[in-house]
């Protein structure tokens, strides 16, 4: 008996040293770096609800730091932090990184491209998602869709704009494709880190800027500078990003893995229905709150100049980059099929509620 029960303590302190060296090994802390302050909802949102869905997921075993720009001070960095291992994790938008790779910009948006179902549908189920991959995978990263903003408004200019002469000279903030196209037109275009927009503008270094929509642009005031709020064409479904450090997210346990792919898709569903919703009461506000901003459409040939520039900046870029070509090629192929059963869905539906609504 003595010597079964030394045995059985034996094996007892084996399984509490064994099971104790496997919780050590779940214990997993990352840190993930925002292109945004802290403050600058609903874009924080998603990495918030990811850090806790997955501690949630996890017993609090594999937990996340979230760090604004405010804090690491290199908003536009994000992908050589998360690359170099600083962080495990970030947040921010593709298209930040077209000076390093111009494809990366179309896994944000295209001018006049997919909207939000057409992109989404793209990427989860038309192949998007595994071309994302293979390009990022240069860099030892993952990336996966971090929210979607769905279409963007045009941008705020201090003056209206009734011909492509009015864009000549123009200061602009305005990222991605967008800023080439426009920079073809004559626009002086330069990128700003989001928590500087307002200052630039007030202080004059720009005379227009785009940001996302009424939901997230009345609340920094630009219509107090800039009243001439355009409609868009440039972003029709801006997708935000989370890239992940490809050996740091090899060494999680499966588990572990399945937990954060989970909470980064529900996460960035969830950030698509509150901007909207934001963009919605918003709107709904602007004429009795707001009336001096004046609500604009830019001019037909000025849109027609746009969409030609558009065609030969994306077709420069694909004579270049054989693998740009083939990510504009499965986007248009993607588009022109999808787009058949939006107008037949969407644009019908809303078409004949307009009727019966008059």
């Amino acid at each position: 008996m003595k010597r079964t029960g030394t045995v059985a303590l034996a094996l007892a302190a084996c399984i509490l040293v064994a099971t104790a060296a496997m919780a050590a090994e779940k214990k997993v802390r990352w840190n993930m770096a925002m292109t945004w302050n802290s403050t600058l909802t609903p874009f924080v949102n998603a990495p918030t609800k990811v850090a806790k869905m997955v501690s949630d997921m996890t017993d609090g075993n594999f937990v996340i730091k979230v760090e604004g720009a405010e804090k690491h001070k290199a908003p536009l960095e994000i992908l050589d932090m998360v690359k170099g291992g600083q962080y495990q994790m970030g947040h921010s938008a593709s298209y930040y990184w077209k000076g390093k790779d111009a494809v990366t910009a179309i896994f944000t948006t295209m001018p006049f491209g997919m909207n939000n179902d057409e992109q989404n549908a793209w990427l989860y189920y038309g192949g998007g998602l595994e071309l994302m991959q293979e390009r990022y995978s240069q860099f030892g990263l993952y990336a996966f869709p971090g929210g979607n903003t769905g279409v963007q408004m045009g941008g705020w200019f201090r003056k209206e704009i009734k011909s492509l002469d009015d864009l000549k000279g123009l200061k602009m903030r305005i990222p991605g494709i967008a800023g080439e196209v426009f920079a073809k037109l004559g626009v002086n275009v330069t990128n700003i880190a989001p928590g500087e927009l307002y200052t630039s503008l007030d202080r004059g270094t720009i005379d227009a800027l785009e940001w996302v929509g009424p939901g997230m642009d009345i609340k920094m005031g630009f219509h107090k500078i800039a009243p001439y709020y355009y409609a868009g064409w440039h972003e029709p479904a801006t997708d935000l990003q989370f890239l992940i450090n490809k050996k740091e997210f090899d060494k999680l346990p499966p588990s572990y893995q399945a937990a954060l792919r989970t909470a980064i898709q529900a996460a960035s569903a969830d950030m698509h229905y509150e901007n909207f919703a934001m963009s919605a009461d918003a709107w709904a506000s602007i004429k009795t709150e707001y009336p001096n901003i004046k609500v604009m459409t830019f001019p037909d040939p000025v849109l027609a100049a746009m969409k030609q520039a558009t065609d030969e900046v994306l077709d420069g870029y694909a004579a270049q980059d054989p693998f740009f070509k083939k990510v504009l090629d499965s986007q248009r192929a993607y588009m022109k099929k999808a787009r058949e059963w939006t107008k037949m869905s969407e644009q019908y539906y809303l078409e004949q509620s307009a009727k019966v609504e008059q």
